[in-house]
């Protein structure tokens, strides 16, 4: 075992006096300039020791250390009339601990018309809808929608998959039924309400990695809050697992690409089916290719109940904080 270190060792002068006539003899050291009567064959150290001019302490891990000057003799410390509470991990979809959660937005009701349309993929449609006044939603928001004639829907606002929109603008992307159905009527100028915020899925700066899940449609809401992420966070580590049911209705390769080339090296596609899945596209449920979860991230999870619960679950397991985002 190697020797303790030292917090300033002593400083030793050469031998002043020397030898007696036998092992036993003493002999005299001069130590940081006081004279020290030691038996030949002790270290400076331990003469140092002796002569009480350094004192031992015990550093973290138990071994002692020398610390120069005198010591007071060790006091027990007091015992503590109460344990402290532990830290314990934050529930699925609380608050960091030690941060504040920003007042919510209030919720407000926006008017507009549709002005595009454009189909995605065979099961996803993007819908625009200009508004009269821009809308008050942070990234990862829901909002009730109604179009005229149609039920109301809950959505989450996002961008285009090129990541353009404007600021009075509210772009959707919305499931459909590929044999046809309710979203296939959507059409230019149809009259829109919009209410929101709803949920609390919404992006929030700060905190550990940052773990996006996408099924479907609920890419929307998780490209909404990358894409807000990569501005306000760029060092912020990000992965992304994005899924659907079908390879080809994973519609959002422009979107990918760009959070690619801003340094997000973690980007995993799968499909449940489909006969013809490019090589990137991995086969299985989405939650067979999640990243390990850690106790410290954020998971933020949008698309059919199923998928979110079960993300939800994986994230309880080892107390990561999740913000679930369920869509219509």
């Amino acid at each position: 075992m190697n020797p303790p270190s030292l917090v300033n060792p002593p400083s030793v002068s050469p031998l002043q006096t020397t030898r007696g006539k036998a092992m036993g003899a003493r002999c005299s050291l001069v130590v940081n300039g006081r004279s020290v009567r030691v038996s030949t064959g002790d270290t400076p150290l331990e003469a140092a020791l002796a002569e009480g001019m350094i004192a031992p302490v015990q550093a973290q891990a138990g071994t002692p250390l020398a610390s120069q000057g005198a010591a007071r003799p060790a006091r027990r410390p007091p015992a503590h009339r109460a344990r402290p509470e532990a830290l314990r991990p934050s529930l699925p979809g609380a608050p960091i601990q030690g941060q504040e959660e920003a007042p919510p937005i209030p919720v407000a009701l926006r008017k507009g018309t549709v002005t595009e349309i454009r189909r995605l993929s065979p099961g996803i449609v993007e819908v625009v809808a200009t508004l009269t006044k821009r809308p008050t939603l942070e990234p990862g928001h829901q909002a009730r929608v109604t179009f005229a004639g149609l039920p109301t829907l809950t959505l989450a606002p996002t961008l285009r998959v090129d990541g353009a929109a404007e600021i009075n603008e509210a772009v959707f992307h919305i499931p459909r039924d590929p044999e046809g159905g309710p979203v296939d009527t959507i059409r230019l100028d149809q009259p829109v309400r919009l209410k929101g915020p709803v949920g609390r899925g919404q992006y929030r700066p700060g905190g550990g990695r940052l773990v996006l899940v996408a099924a479907g449609a609920g890419f929307g809401a998780i490209w909404a809050i990358a894409r807000a992420a990569r501005y306000i966070e760029p060092a912020r580590e990000m992965a992304l697992a994005v899924g659907a049911r079908d390879a080809l209705d994973l519609y959002m390769r422009e979107s990918l690409d760009w959070l690619r080339r801003t340094g997000v090296a973690r980007i995993v596609l799968c499909a449940d089916r489909g006969g013809q899945r490019p090589p990137d596209v991995r086969s299985g449920p989405l939650t067979a290719h999640l990243p390990s979860l850690r106790a410290t991230d954020v998971v933020h999870v949008a698309g059919d109940v199923s998928t979110v619960g079960a993300v939800q679950v994986l994230a309880a397991s080892v107390s990561a904080r999740c913000y679930p985002i369920v869509l219509d």
